[in-house]
């Protein structure tokens, strides 16, 4: 079955109501408005919602970002017949290139650790290599992030935390930092955009801030939350649920007042929000792609890029896991090799 509608999808993915974030009706449509095409195929209990974008006139990329859905559970019909009607889809949508993100973790024995994620994949995807799949050197989506456990009490979810990262939280409470839900999505792009070029990373506009709230907002899955102290704004963060899973994807702080730490009593707030949703995990979204041990003997040297964010989210308590991918299905070879030179040219990374 392929080219699901909305109302099939929504049907499918309700066997998981676990499924990541990136893999739900929603996520599709807030990408169809930006230049995104999709499409969802079934075959037996193995799902995927695949975005198609044009990268030549007549030839698009496509991207299957934390899926295929049901991959814990295949059933008889097997993973070859569901990559068959895949490559039908792509070959359809003149797709050079397929790239899978799995939603799963490397070393999957030991994703309730603190010790560094190295090596194994995780079971269902050793087969994946067979029938033409082939592992990339190339991420969409940061492959590592910091994902703290919910599934207890505030009280021991702050004991987990970093002693410093704990005081700072209740250092701005007793600075009579406030936290809100908010509306305001100018103020947040106006915000992001300062905070993107004090920290040179590459944000979206707002068009794409107002319709990721617009869909997610009525779904129950949304919220952005505003840290103030009197009347002036000092940090925002969107934060997102579904099922028992909870993902800090969009944040941004001004410079004034950052001594009263306003961004990390913004993340609590935004713990306890997905605490009051039903979720049991909060995911940071993206630190350096190192093992722990590199991480932790340089974080306090290194700023660029994710390092400086890697400084600021363990203090959190959370696990540091690294995802299972990505993988490559390539249907035109010289146009992969022109765009692996690419990327090695411009060093590309990833993106939400």
């Amino acid at each position: 079955m392929t080219s699901l509608t909305n109302h099939e999808w929504e049907n499918f993915t309700s066997q998981f109501p676990d499924i990541h974030l990136l893999q739900s009706t929603a996520w599709g449509e807030l990408k169809a408005h930006f230049g995104w095409s999709v499409e969802r195929i079934v075959a037996g209990d193995l799902g995927a919602q695949v975005l198609f974008r044009t990268i030549l006139p007549g030839v698009t990329m496509a991207y299957i970002p934390k899926g295929p859905v049901g991959l814990r559970r295949p059933s008889a019909l097997g993973w070859e017949t569901f990559l068959d009607e895949i490559d039908r889809v792509c070959k359809k949508n003149h797709a050079f290139l397929l790239e899978i993100e799995p939603d799963a973790w490397e070393s999957a024995s030991r994703r309730e650790t603190h010790e560094p994620i190295e090596g194994a994949w995780v079971e269902p995807f050793l087969d994946m290599l067979l029938p033409g799949l082939q592992a990339s050197l190339h991420s969409i989506q940061p492959p590592r992030t910091i994902v703290v456990n919910l599934a207890a009490s505030e009280e021991h979810i702050l004991n987990r935390m970093k002693q410093k990262t704990r005081y700072n939280i209740r250092l701005a409470q007793r600075s009579e930092v406030k936290v809100t839900s908010t509306d305001n999505l100018d103020l947040f792009s106006e915000m992001i955009q300062e905070t993107g070029e004090r920290d040179q990373f590459g944000v979206h506009d707002l068009n794409y801030y107002q319709s990721c709230f617009n869909i997610f907002k009525p779904l129950g899955q949304c919220e952005l939350l505003l840290a103030r102290f009197e009347d002036e704004p000092l940090a925002m963060l969107m934060v997102f649920a579904r099922g028992r899973r909870a993902w800090y994807l969009y944040g941004a702080s001004r410079d004034i007042y950052r001594e009263k730490m306003p961004t990390y009593l913004l993340q609590w707030e935004a713990m306890r929000w997905a605490i009051q949703h039903g979720c049991q995990t909060y995911d940071l979204w993206g630190v350096p792609d190192e093992d722990l041990e590199t991480l932790e003997a340089n974080f306090s040297d290194r700023s660029a890029g994710l390092w400086g964010v890697y400084r600021f989210k363990r203090g959190f308590g959370g696990t540091l896991l690294r995802s299972a991918g990505p993988w490559n299905r390539i249907y035109n070879p010289f146009l992969f090799r022109i765009y692996c030179y690419w990327l090695h040219r411009s060093k590309g990374g990833g993106t939400r």
